[in-house]
């Protein structure tokens, strides 16, 4: 059937977080006042900044609530260098979080989100350095893709452009946005982007100025001269102040552990003008957010003022006239960016009034290639107005059902349909993953998906309605639901999965010695009847007791567990272990599944490579048990395990002085003084336990938050120092030392390797008691030496290191797991 005549579609950005949704959106009466006012408001507002959590939640959510401005928030990286307070997830795989986390927090303030290619490698202190990694003309190129394809009256940074006052990555940021806003306007800069979008020159740029720049360089803040907004604003429409909502917004960077209590009242934020028109007191001044900065909208915009004022919960029958009278005027216009995205609102507006429900959901959440998805349809109409769902098309595929039926008031539609996953489809996996990363740069291939912040649904369905003489079209994604006993209704995106997935049990295995190791492979069927060959590939001096297995799962989601014994030859190489399944048809799967599932974010599914780090270290060790106190995403006690300790986790009651002199060392896990509120009370059990012989090693901590100062039986001060270039030269300033010798000698050699940075948090000042091993410092900066201290306390030795093992240990690298074990033994002969 053609309809094309009075048809838009809905691809704009502005729709790309509604797309992404979990769940189909009901809007309550207040919403629907928003959205009224919303039509007859056309203006725009791009924040700029480098991670999730930098966006101020406050600026968006007034922006996009009060003021009803288009408001995205461009993050330069997706947050992948940082740390984890809620799992043992980090780089690509926090960065997948952090993603979701921003998606969250931009559903609750109203806001669109955008990512640029940039990596985020890890602190850096300079832009310079930041630079020096990125590939400044790709995130440049970015930058201004998403400010043409934004289009921002006005573009706001949150930091500034001076070096060295904050992360290398802020600073990074707002040079860009600097740049980006003076080249996006010019049609000779990226010309290949104009295939798709157009040049768009922003009227102004700003920067969000606060306080707390100023205190932190010990300047006076003087607020004269900038451009303030009240940001404590009450929208009575919502029941909520724009400060309470970017509350609950920031709350959802929870692996960062963000958590915020909102605030009422005046709360001013303050902008200070960078590039535009300076004669203006409103940060909007002399920028036409009306429909008069549209030719001929004149009709448009009296249909949508009266139906804003007409409108009445109990009869909304006038409201939807003049909608419908202002849309038909819509399709008449020339200028298509505003066309698509305000006929798009108003279908938004009409299906929200008339309680059209529409949805599909499919009976599995997972399919491999070939198989059947079978989709249920639901369509009602909850008010009495006439509307006539016309058309069902499935996407991307294509699969097209005409319906033409009359939506009778309150009346389900109920319908189901089966179509077949095509053999080409790809899998599912996050596509700024698909292909290998560098340091500094995720790479893209297909340009249509850079600066979008996540993949597309796997499916779509898009509906076809008939309202009066027009006809609309309403694209949701296609999800599995279910009913959780406790949860009720979840909605879980789909996912394609390989016919096998090889899921294995490690990243990498240890060997300190020739010993032979077990290693768990868990094959699970993505699809019912699947035979074929499980093939074991390992390196040279390797030897493995599995290979070509045959083996045959009958039904979908089956596991089958399967237990290798590997060991290396004598004086073996480290090297990988990779496995792949062949089918009997001759298709492999050589990928793992990794399903990571938290209850703030949709589940997500992430595909990797089947292999295995097979790890050979030259290094030798004495103790033999430890006791480990968990702290933030801790990791650490497997990789311990696989090297042959013994190692107890550690709760509340079992910190006593007795309990604990069973073991050699105990260990505080990453930030355990921020996490585990009871040392603020168990520390003397530590401290007396290595006072009666015993070594206690500490994590590094952040210096803010502390359950308790006294993280050390001595005097300790934490700071911020760091040493983020992992390749920074390492000095061993007591090469004497018992740490340094036994029973690992140690060299300049076991700092090779190291990935992301040396360390952080480091001690600036300590007690005498304590003794500095090791000093490292980045390029141009002074020796930083508090970031291995140890000091003796009775028979026993107490430890504080910033060094980065939770990052080194997982990456394999062997010198810091010689070390690490120098400092367990410490206490041993």
């Amino acid at each position: 059937m053609h309809f094309l005549r009075n048809i838009i579609t809905l691809s704009c950005w502005l729709v790309t977080s509604l797309l992404a949704a979990q769940s189909v959106q009901r809007i309550p009466t207040g919403e629907v006042k928003q959205l009224l006012k919303k039509l007859n408001v056309l203006g725009s507002v791009l924040y700029v900044a480098a991670h999730p959590d930098d966006e101020n939640t406050r600026l968006i959510a007034y922006y996009a609530n009060e003021k009803l401005f288009n408001t995205a928030y461009l993050s330069a990286t997706r947050g992948d260098g940082g740390q984890n307070l809620i799992g043992p997830e980090i780089r690509e795989n926090l960065g997948l979080i952090r993603t979701q986390e921003l998606l969250e927090a931009r559903r609750i303030d109203g806001g669109a989100q955008f990512f640029s290619r940039a990596n985020d490698f890890g602190y850096s202190k300079t832009p310079m350095e930041t630079l020096s990694i990125w590939d400044k003309e790709k995130v440049l190129e970015d930058f201004v893709r998403v400010i043409r394809t934004v289009k921002p009256d006005v573009i706001i940074t949150r930091f500034n452009t001076l070096s060295g006052t904050t992360h290398g990555h802020h600073t990074t940021s707002a040079v860009l946005a600097l740049e980006a806003f003076d080249l996006a306007g010019d049609s000779s800069v990226y010309p290949d982007q104009l295939k798709t979008i157009e040049v768009w020159q922003p009227k102004k740029l700003f920067w969000n100025t606060s306080s707390w720049f100023y205190a932190r360089n010990k300047v006076q803040f003087n607020p004269e001269g900038l451009y303030s907004i009240n940001v404590g604003t009450y929208n009575p429409n919502l029941g909520i102040s724009y400060t309470e909502m970017a509350a609950q917004s920031r709350s959802m960077h929870k692996s960062q552990g963000f958590g915020s209590t909102g605030s009422r009242g005046d709360e001013l934020e303050y902008l200070e003008l960078w590039r535009g028109d300076s004669s203006y007191t409103d940060v909007f001044g002399g920028i036409d957010t009306s429909w008069k900065r549209v030719e001929k909208s004149q009709k448009i915009a009296q249909f949508l003022l009266e139906a804003q004022e007409v409108y009445k919960v109990e009869n909304p029958k006038p409201t939807l006239d003049y909608l419908l009278k202002a849309r038909q005027e819509l399709l008449k216009m020339s200028d298509q960016y505003w066309k698509e995205i305000k006929l798009n609102e108003i279908n938004q507006t009409i299906m929200a009034i008339t309680g059209t429900y529409l949805e599909v959901i499919s009976d599995d959440y997972s399919y491999a290639r070939g198989e059947t998805v079978k989709l249920s349809v639901e369509a009602i109409n909850r008010i009495d107005f006439p509307i006539k769902l016309i058309e069902l098309t499935i996407e991307p595929w294509g699969y097209n059902v005409e319906l033409d039926q009359v939506m009778l008031y309150n009346k389900k539609i109920v319908n189901d349909y089966s179509l077949k996953i095509p053999d080409s489809i790809a899998m599912t996996t996050p596509y700024w993953l698909n292909e290998k990363s560098t340091l500094g740069m995720y790479h893209v291939a297909n340009k249509d998906q850079i600066g979008g912040a996540i993949n597309e649904p796997i499916l779509k369905a898009r509906f076809t309605l008939a309202i009066g003489d027009q006809y609309l079209e309403l694209v949701q994604p296609i999800h599995h639901k279910f009913t959780d006993p406790v949860d009720g209704e979840v909605y879980r995106p789909i996912a394609i999965a390989p016919d096998v997935a090889i899921n294995l049990s490690v990243d990498n295995v240890v060997f300190s010695n020739d010993n032979d190791k077990r290693i768990d492979l868990r094959l699970v069927a993505g699809k019912d009847n699947v035979s074929g060959k499980l093939h074991i590939v390992v390196p040279k001096d390797w030897q493995t007791d599995i290979n070509d297995s045959a083996l045959f799962i009958s039904l979908k989601n089956e596991e089958r567990l399967i237990s290798i014994n590997i060991k290396p030859k004598y004086k073996a190489n480290s090297g990988d272990l990779k496995a792949y399944f062949v089918t009997d048809d001759g298709n492999i799967s050589d990928q793992q599944v990794q399903i990571i599932a938290y209850n703030h974010i949709p589940v997500q599914t992430v595909l990797k490579p089947a292999k295995i780090d097979l790890i050979k270290l030259d290094m030798a060790k004495v103790s033999k048990s430890i006791g480990y106190i968990e702290g933030a995403g801790d990791v650490l006690p497997d990789l311990l395990r696989q090297i042959g300790y013994q190692v107890s986790l550690l709760e509340k009651d079992d910190v006593t002085v007795d309990h604990l002199m069973q073991f050699d060392a105990i260990i505080l896990g990453v930030r355990a003084f921020n996490t585990v509120d009871w040392l603020a009370y168990k520390n003397q059990e530590l401290f007396d336990y290595c006072f009666k012989g015993g070594t206690v090693i500490v994590q590094y901590n952040t210096n803010r938050n502390l359950v308790t100062q006294e993280i050390a039986p001595y005097p300790l001060l934490l700071s911020r120092d760091r040493v983020s270039v992992e390749t920074a030269p390492v000095r061993i300033l007591e090469p004497r030392h018992r740490s340094m010798n036994f029973p690992n000698k140690i060299t300049m050699h076991d700092f090779d390797g190291w990935v992301q940075e040396r360390g952080l948090y480091f001690c600036s000042e300590w007690d005498e008691k304590f003794t500095p091993i090791l000093s490292s410092n980045d390029p141009g900066e002074s020796p930083k030496e508090g970031g291995l201290l140890v000091a003796s306390h009775g028979e026993g030795y107490y430890i504080y290191r910033g060094y980065s093992w939770f990052r080194e240990l997982p990456a394999g690298v062997e010198g810091a797991y010689r070390i690490f074990t120098n400092l367990i033994s410490m206490g041993q002969e």
